[in-house]
């Protein structure tokens, strides 16, 4: 066994996250600027600061050896409007990221939106289900075109827009959101927007390759009984199938539009939408892959989900009650799962190797992991070191089922985990550290504001380095 040559070994982040400058050189403020943070957590202001940080940053990834860097833009720091005027500013930015990892051979995977919408089309048009909302993202993906068609190769529509409509949540703010018309009219406006993406880039990019990059996973059943094998495959249709069928096959799977209709849900879809979906052809697939869902079936039980509006959406319970779906199934623990040796932490070595299989037999398309990682709440020793064998322990199990997903036909071209350099989560501040690089910042926002915010390599980093220099031979 082993990995093709040219596999695309990396790691990932997003502007939000990993940039800060969130008010520098004509940025202009997103929803994740304004939003209401969980107790103790920061805000996205300065993050690691990679904004300043960006040539050291990449250097580091370099010496682990990546073949790779996923990131995104920050759609309101190159048109902070979200439309019209295009900050030139922001444009040179990025041209000097690209620049900086061609200059070691790290091809950019660039993510367009990643869930910082400008707050100017928030206050104007307030949801997706406003179609201009759409011809803005399609006009920001023109700019990006215009301007990176040489110096980008790879390109990812949107992230994970499927957890926003699946958790109720598509405007962010974690409030419980439960009209299941707004939130699925807006999945379809945003698959239409990104089927316009697609064909875009290609008649702009022929050079390129893009695709989607939603959180994708393979649902179990919990027990061997017909009725929690029926709830994994229809869940599997509102979680998973439903927005790669959209943009593969220019349909929705019927599972997912009996359940919307068995609540009085008709979708919005308007002339042409459903055939442009049908005609973009994606190049790949990108995806985010933590852990496989587990789900036993129940009926169509009354609802009450009030007591999550406004309730901190970093607990696992809230999670849990928004992954309970009526007519389909709810979320249970998997008893199944390893326990990782050094903290006892359960996780799921085996979520990528059958989820890109799955992905590979019904699409037919290469998928490129996106995410993947162990976040945890780091400790920086005295002498500058961070030993994070839980970490490695967690990444080389998933590594060596992912290779033998590859012997078994999964048709992967990448692994970029989540994260490069320690960023913030965007339910959990910066204590929930999921890099191979170390960023030495607290939750306090205002200490922060001019702090050097130091790098460190953890001990993942060499490890990660020998990993990609032997192809995935050596996972000691």
């Amino acid at each position: 066994m082993a990995f093709p040559d040219g596999f695309l070994w990396g790691g990932s982040s997003s502007a939000s996250q990993i940039e800060g400058g969130w008010d520098l050189d004509g940025r202009a403020p997103s929803i994740l600027d304004v939003k209401k943070l969980n107790p103790g957590c920061c805000s996205f202001h300065y993050s690691s600061d990679f904004y300043h940080h960006y040539k050291e940053d990449i250097a580091l990834m370099a010496e682990m050896g990546f073949k790779a860097f996923r990131m995104s833009i920050s759609w309101s720091r190159v048109i902070p409007a979200g439309e019209g005027e295009v900050n030139q500013a922001g444009i040179d930015f990025y041209k000097d990221v690209f620049a900086e990892c061609h200059k070691y051979g790290i091809e950019p995977v660039v993510t367009i939106y990643h869930f910082d919408l400008p707050l100017a089309l928030r206050e104007k048009y307030h949801t997706w289900q406003d179609r201009r909302m759409a011809d803005a993202y399609v006009e920001y993906c023109r700019v990006l075109f215009e301007n990176y068609r040489d110096d980008v190769k790879y390109w990812l529509t949107y992230n994970e827009q499927n957890m926003l409509i699946y958790f109720c949540a598509a405007d962010m703010n974690g409030t419980g959101v439960t009209d299941l018309k707004s939130v699925y009219d807006e999945a379809h406006v945003q698959l239409w927007a990104q089927a316009r993406a697609i064909k875009l880039c290609h008649e702009m990019c022929p050079d390129s390759k893009i695709g989607p990059a939603p959180n994708i996973t393979t649902t179990l059943p919990a027990t061997a009984s017909p009725e929690d094998y029926l709830a994994a495959l229809n869940n599997d249709d509102l979680r998973n199938n439903f927005y790669l069928d959209a943009l593969c096959w220019g349909r929705y799977p019927k599972s997912t539009i009996a359940w919307l209709e068995h609540q009085g849900v008709e979708l919005d879809i308007r002339e042409g939408e459903m055939e442009m979906m049908a005609s973009c052809h994606p190049d790949f697939i990108g995806f985010n892959c933590y852990a496989n869902d587990t789900v036993e079936h129940i009926g169509w039980i009354e609802q009450d989900l009030s007591s999550l509006v406004g309730a901190d959406n970093s607990k696992m319970s809230y999670l849990m009650a928004l992954m309970e779906k009526p007519g389909i199934g709810r979320a249970i623990v998997n008893e199944y799962r390893p326990k990782a040796p050094s903290d006892g932490h359960p996780f799921d070595p085996w979520c990528i190797r059958i989820t890109a299989r799955r992905l590979t037999d019904r699409y037919g398309l290469p998928v490129l992991i996106t995410e993947n990682g162990y976040g945890r709440p780091d400790t920086l020793e005295e002498d500058g070191t961070v030993h994070d064998q839980y970490r490695i322990e967690h990444l080389r199990e998933t590594i060596r089922q992912m290779e033998i997903g590859i012997s078994e036909g999964a048709d992967i071209m990448g692994y970029c985990a989540w994260s490069a350099v320690d960023l913030v989560s965007t339910r959990e501040g910066c204590t929930k550290r999921y890099g191979f690089v170390y960023v030495d910042r607290t939750e306090d926002d205002e200490a922060m504001r001019n702090a050097p915010m130091k790098r460190y390599r953890k001990d993942s980093f060499y490890w990660y380095q020998k990993v990609i220099e032997s192809n995935g031979a050596d996972l000691d």
